[in-house]
């Protein structure tokens, strides 16, 4: 490894917006369960399956249908 690098001809990454964040969250135990059969059968982490559908959900601007009591 060199002991001095030049950056003066570096450019920024193009792709930081694209990054992903880090984020802790709750989850109960049968979403989880849901989500990791779904990737044993696509072949795709779980992880990765919860992300494309919320991204799904983000793009196309879905709104939940609750209903509380009877």
């Amino acid at each position: 490894m060199r002991k001095d690098y030049d950056f003066a001809k570096s450019k920024k990454n193009p792709y930081v917006k694209a990054l992903k964040k880090q984020l802790t969250i709750r989850l109960d135990g049968q979403t989880i369960d849901y989500f990791r059969e779904l990737a044993g059968k696509t072949g795709m982490p779980y992880q990765s399956l919860m992300n494309l559908y919320l991204r799904d959900c983000a793009e196309h601007h879905r709104k939940l249908n609750m209903k509380w009591g009877p």
